[in-house]
């Protein structure tokens, strides 16, 4: 594809109405319109009424098979009356065969033009009615009921993928309506209803969804259920947007509605498609960090090439962004694209799998991967000058700037914080896994012998704030939205309020000064934050502001953030990571279990604290928790897992180990 675009979207299907009667088309005013989407079955809805007769919609993308199905009726016999077009407006032809649209058409590649096929086709079923065909478009005629069935597919990874399109319409069409959504909405609901959560209670339920958003920024207390909406659809995001054996979600994953999506709808290693996974975990649905485990492991052939090219370095790596066809070069920039904490970042994802799971056959799976990601950085590790320190250069903190003693700027530079962070947790991981393999003891030692030559995981500088780069520059921005020298507290471990003080204490200044305001996915990190500070008041006022609304959609690197009425996160424009870190800091705010316990609501804000129960939320080990809180007060706990075990457990302020059930 393109300049390594991962997705853009297929094209427009349209269907235009016309009516028996008035003729006119249906207003949202007085018709009795209604859309909506039930997050509990993958379902999207509208129905109106016009002329005396109602009418629905259903849409669904199949669980069951590969398909996007579509039907129509109405309460009265013979009154859908409607065309259906396909179109793209680029490389694409639409014609009519067989009584079906199909569009086909070939990618450019950027090369010879001959790049990514692909074909969609749109089976309409008819109960009654006649169906009359163009050259690019179909008409349907006073049927009582329409099923559109829609196939598509593409020729990556695929050659017979023109023969699969037809297939999933075949299998389609031998079986009901009915059967399908039963069999879709039951394999959906097998991830979905893993967890439960409520807070409080709300009466706001019937009303719009951009009605409880207008009303809960203006007054919080006033819907204690949209919190848990925003949480839910968050794993209604995660289980749409992949499954084992797919890719994993990028920018604005599958809701893309653009040729050139923003960024090219690639991967940004820095923060944005890590935070699109880190929900997963605690949030139930641990199987969906495998195709991000999928795409690393394609990483890693081509990051060895670019790792002897640009470093004559050993290892793998991989800088600021990333496409399915194994980028690892450096950006196009080098004030951003020097970056090279991203491979090892991912590392971090990979390896909270097997924390939550316990799986040694998936650590065994990875080893190679992280073990390859810590030769690159031990091999292209040199000695600072004036420290002594073993640092990563050139190198620079994600897309951030400061001035120089002369007063120039620069990005450029030896050992940031993250990277001093990510390559301590990485080898610490990777030791720890080569002990539990029983495996390259070796590469263990020499982990092990540069382990105390590395940078301490922060220093504070004279201000109080932690230090973003090894000398005590001043940020061109010091509201920047990157906040990756903050990485040791979130998503590692490295920095926690009981066994690091002074540096969760600087972290806090130093998040102080970044301010509360951005992107929304840099809103949502600063929410991650301060739940790790376990100052829930806090970390809700950062909910709080990532539920602004708007329906900006420019691109955006300041402040804006907030969600759309359909509740996707706005950067602007659309990210898609704005609302996974929001699910992931909602999960933080209630448990916590990165520090060698189970901390039951770490970061309760005032505004949940009246009452609220939690239901099958994970926690590293393998444990399923659940538990009930009143007045801010654990009332009842559980924690199971597949053998007992024992684990500590904090509870109302008070630390005890306690021996999971099954």
């Amino acid at each position: 594809m393109l300049n390594g675009d991962v997705f853009r979207f297929l094209g427009d299907l349209r269907l235009d109405f016309t009516y028996n009667g008035e003729g006119k088309q249906p207003s949202v005013e007085g018709q009795k319109y209604y859309r909506g989407l039930s997050i509990d079955k993958a379902l999207a809805s509208c129905s109106y009424s016009l002329n005396g007769v109602k009418y629905k919609r259903e849409y669904f993308t199949s669980f069951g098979d590969d398909v996007s199905l579509i039907r129509l009726t109405a309460d009265k016999p013979g009154q859908l009356n409607f065309t259906v077009s396909l179109t793209r407006p680029e490389r694409s032809v639409t014609l009519v065969a067989d009584g079906m649209l199909e569009m086909s058409g070939q990618l450019d590649n950027g090369t010879d033009g001959k790049g990514m096929r692909y074909l969609a086709k749109v089976r309409p079923v008819l109960k009654n009615g006649s169906l009359i065909t163009g050259s690019d478009f179909l008409r349907i005629e006073n049927a009582d009921e329409v099923l559109l069935i829609i196939s598509a597919a593409t020729d990556f990874r695929n050659l017979s993928f023109e023969k699969k399109v037809q297939d999933e319409i075949n299998k389609t069409l031998n079986k009901s309506y009915e059967n399908q959504l039963k069999q879709h909405v039951a394999k959906f609901r097998k991830l979905f209803n893993r967890l439960y959560l409520s807070i409080g209670s709300t009466n706001a339920d019937s009303l719009p969804t951009n009605v409880r958003i207008n009303r809960f920024h203006d007054d919080p207390r006033s819907d204690a259920g949209l919190p848990v909406l925003f949480y839910q659809f968050g794993r209604y995001l995660s289980i749409s947007s992949t499954r084992v054996g797919l890719l994993p979600p990028n920018l604005q994953g599958l809701w893309a509605n653009q040729i050139r999506t923003p960024w090219n709808g690639d991967y940004h290693l820095d923060v944005n498609v890590q935070m699109n996974h880190w929900p997963v975990e605690a949030a139930n649905l641990s199987e969906l960090n495998l195709p991000l485990a999928d795409l690393v492991k394609g990483l890693v052939l081509q990051g060895q090439k670019t790792a002897k090219a640009y470093y004559n370095a050993g290892g793998w790596v991989a800088h600021v962004i990333t496409n399915v066809w194994g980028f690892t070069e450096p950006g196009e920039s080098a004030s951003w694209g020097i970056t090279k904490a991203g491979s090892g970042w991912l590392c971090n994802n990979l390896w909270m799998h097997y924390a939550y799971t316990l799986d040694k056959n998936y650590l065994k799976s990875i080893y190679p991967v992280i073990k390859g990601s810590a030769q690159f950085y031990s091999s292209m590790l040199v000695k600072d000058k004036k420290t002594g320190w073993l640092v990563t250069s050139p190198s620079s903190s994600p897309e951030n700037t400061f001035y120089l003693p002369n007063g120039k700027t620069a990005s450029v530079c030896a050992g940031p914080a993250i990277d001093n962070q990510i390559v301590r947790e990485l080898f610490t991981n990777v030791i720890e896994a080569s002990r539990l393999l029983a495996t390259d003891e070796s590469f263990r030692k020499q982990l092990q012998e540069i382990m105390p030559h590395l940078p301490p995981v922060g220093q504070v500088a004279a201000d109080g704030r932690l230090m973003e780069w090894m000398d005590d520059y001043k940020e061109t921005d010091p509201q920047h939205r990157h906040i990756s020298h903050l990485y040791g507290l979130y998503p590692a471990s490295l920095i926690t309020p009981d066994e690091t003080p002074k540096l969760a204490e600087a972290c806090r200044k130093s998040l102080n000064v970044r301010r509360d305001d951005g992107p929304s996915w840099s809103i949502a990190y600063k929410l991650l934050f301060w739940a790790r500070l376990h100052d829930g008041n806090r970390a809700f006022k950062l909910y709080r502001e990532l539920m602004k609304p708007t329906i900006r959609t420019d691109i955006n690197y300041g402040a804006g953030g907030g969600v759309y009425p359909n509740l996707l996160s706005a950067g602007p424009p659309f990210q898609i990571d704005g609302n996974f870190g929001g699910t992931a800091g909602i999960g933080e705010m209630l448990l916590q279990s990165h520090a060698g316990y189970i901390d039951l609501l770490p970061a309760i804000p005032d505004e949940w604290k009246v009452e609220g129960e939690v239901k099958g939320m994970k926690a590293e080990g393998g444990f399923t928790v659940g538990f009930k809180w009143k007045n801010g007060n654990i009332t009842s706990y559980t924690i199971t897992s597949p053998l007992k075990r024992k684990v500590k457990v904090k509870v109302n302020g008070l630390v005890r180990q306690v021996t999971s059930s099954l």
